[in-house]
């Protein structure tokens, strides 16, 4: 087995507050079907994988993994990948499609905040547009760099507030307050909220913005709007938790924010997402 990472008992969350926050997002990332969402990213996300140059064989943690979009391929060049996300059914679709490539991946039911694993157990952590949606990013923080072992390396894509997702959020957060206690998690794609979350641990930190380098979908901005709507839990959630005015008010917006954020032709539309990239070497 590639996989030999000892998993430790992790820390449970004792503020009610705290806990009952990360049992909606847990619900809300469990709704509609990130699994099939995340296929028309993954293009994208495979050469954002490829930049982060990751050699074959170092023991690398994916965080907040999703359905296994980045691990599995991770695993493919021969990287010893253990992936971690608080959905169960996500965890439950990446353990089902390794098996079916006959990749050796471990993947767990985890929090971001409490990584069951040892200090220093991976060489590279990674979180491709994950982590960021934590509640609270200094445990965050914290944790990417107690697992990662001394001149190990840290990756992370991370939405900015600035590009199409962050002006969806922003747009969402108008219709429906966020919960109590949430960090904007577009604040992990700021450049001086990143470096001020990962200084203490991390040296030769490397932040740069860039487009996300394929996001496109064989339909009109209409119809990717009701994408989203129909098959990413939040936006899912967003809607259902309005009235028919108020989901009509919602999707109005959101066209003009793809629209804006976007190239159309021949019925394809191509969405201009900016995202922060960050690498850093653990202290």
């Amino acid at each position: 087995m590639f996989n030999e990472i000892n998993e430790i008992n992790p820390t449970t969350e004792v503020d009610p507050t705290v806990a009952s926050l990360k049992a909606k997002l847990r619900a809300a990332w469990m709704d509609g079907d990130y699994a099939a969402f995340c296929e028309y990213m993954k293009p994208g996300a495979m050469k954002i994988l490829a930049g982060w140059r990751i050699e074959p064989g170092v023991r690398l943690l994916d965080v907040a993994c999703g359905a296994g979009q980045t691990a599995i391929p991770a695993a493919q060049i021969g990287t010893r990948v253990t992936g971690v996300d608080i959905a169960s059914n996500l965890i439950a679709a990446a353990r089902k499609q390794a098996a079916s490539k006959g990749l050796d991946v471990r993947f767990d039911e985890g929090d971001a905040e409490y990584l069951p694993y040892p200090d220093g157990a991976f060489d590279v952590v990674i979180s491709m547009i994950g982590a960021m949606f934590a509640p609270r990013p200094e445990k965050v923080g914290s944790e990417l760099a107690r697992v990662c072992r001394s001149g190990g390396r840290l990756h992370m894509a991370n939405w900015t507030p600035y590009g199409m997702v962050g002006q969806m959020f922003k747009v969402v957060v108008k219709h429906v307050p966020p919960p109590k206690g949430m960090e904007p998690p577009v604040r992990w794609g700021d450049e001086a909220a990143a470096y001020d979350r990962l200084r203490n641990n991390f040296t030769d930190i490397q932040l740069a913005r860039r487009d996300y380098p394929s996001w496109s979908y064989p339909f009109d901005v209409g119809e990717v709007v009701e994408y989203f709507r129909t098959v990413y839990g939040p936006i899912k959630r967003a809607f259902a938790s309005l009235n028919h005015p108020g989901q009509q008010a919602l999707r109005k917006d959101l066209e003009t924010v793809f629209a804006t954020h976007s190239e159309s032709e021949n019925g394809i539309t191509v969405l201009q997402a900016e995202y922060l990239d960050v690498s850093a070497t653990r202290r």
